[in-house]
């Protein structure tokens, strides 16, 4: 078995996010919460896999999750936790929190960045903490890419650097003393990730907004195969560009219209026929784009609707004719 292959046994194909249980943009209810885990419990095809982090809702996530799994009575040995590491909670003095104004609503608690090498086995026991019975066995950084981005100039991006750096080794000590079983990075801006994985030893990384059937840089897959070469599985995320492939007019969490990005809705329109020709769902086309590269072996997906927890599913598990990839070839729909 190639290192791939025994990194990738580790993931199953489908990663619950949860960032809805953090209450974004809209607050659930407890009862709902609890549906969408039992959702993600009961149609796992594996050990459900769940991805959170203490940004989300300032620990609300973590929290609500914990609650869900212990209402269900799930025992914590049958279930994996991962959390993305960086955001700590701290009290709320303000009238709303300071992170990403209007995403979170009704929150008690504030949020703070901190990456270091301290900062990061804080963000670790605390979000441990609010776990509970439960423990998160797969640990990142969270967004390191917006951590660098906020640089004021060439000396505090150095220290921004180191910063994440440090963390890392923080994380690397707590693989090796055998708390967590594997460490990885997320990141939109994929060379972040790039840069990360020429100085750590990475289990697993995970992508945003960027291998979709509309966006799949060059650059990006050569990174791909990089980290497939280095042993590291790749988990995919945003598969739908944040939505804008199945219908919304959100892109890369950015509000677009026709007449600001003409070509991007033209290319969805040829895309959606394309499929109607096919009797292929756009989002199964999504989720299966991610599997044609041996390199990924997990896509990230997250609802705030039990009904479509468990449609999700489906998702990673569709056939998609390879007169369809060859269709979307022969358009200039994809470059692959």
């Amino acid at each position: 078995m190639n290192e791939i292959a025994a990194t990738a046994k580790k993931m199953p194909k489908i990663i619950f996010g949860t960032s809805s249980l953090g209450n974004l943009f809209v607050e659930l209810d407890s009862e709902v919460k609890k549906q969408l885990v039992q959702a993600a419990v009961e149609g796992s095809p594996d050990m459900p896999l769940f991805d959170s982090a203490g940004k989300y809702g300032a620990g609300l996530a973590l929290e609500s999750l914990a609650a869900g799994l212990k209402a269900l009575n799930v025992d914590p040995d049958t279930v994996r936790i991962s959390n993305k590491l960086g955001w700590k909670r701290v009290p709320l003095t303000s009238e709303e929190p300071t992170f990403e104004p209007g995403a979170w609503i009704n929150l008690k608690h504030d949020a703070v960045q901190d990456i270091s090498y301290q900062g990061i086995l804080d963000c670790y026991q605390q979000g441990n903490d609010l776990l509970g019975d439960y423990e998160a066995k797969i640990v990142s950084i969270h967004d390191p890419d917006e951590y660098l981005a906020g640089a004021e100039d060439e000396a505090d991006l150095a220290k921004r650097k180191q910063d994440i750096l440090d963390a890392y080794k923080a994380l690397m000590e707590l693989r090796d003393a055998g708390k967590v079983e594997s460490v990885g990075v997320g990141a939109k801006d994929v060379s972040v990730i790039d840069f990360i994985s020429d100085h750590i030893q990475l289990d697993w990384a995970m992508f945003a907004c960027s291998i979709t059937p509309y966006t799949h840089r060059p650059s990006t897959l050569a990174l791909l195969k990089k980290l497939g070469k280095q042993g590291v599985s790749v988990i995919n995320s945003a598969v739908f560009n944040a939505g804008f492939l199945i219908g919304s007019d959100n892109f890369d969490y950015k509000t677009i219209t026709r007449e600001s990005h003409e070509a991007e809705f033209n290319w969805r329109d040829q895309f959606n026929a394309l499929c109607d020709d096919f009797n292929v769902k756009p989002a199964e086309v999504c989720v299966q784009f991610s599997f044609l590269f041996d390199e990924i072996v997990s896509v990230a997906l997250n609802s705030s609707s039990p009904k479509r927890v468990r449609s999700n599913v489906s998702l990673v598990e569709a056939q998609i004719p390879n007169t369809f990839w060859q269709a979307m070839k022969d358009k200039g729909l994809i470059s692959i």
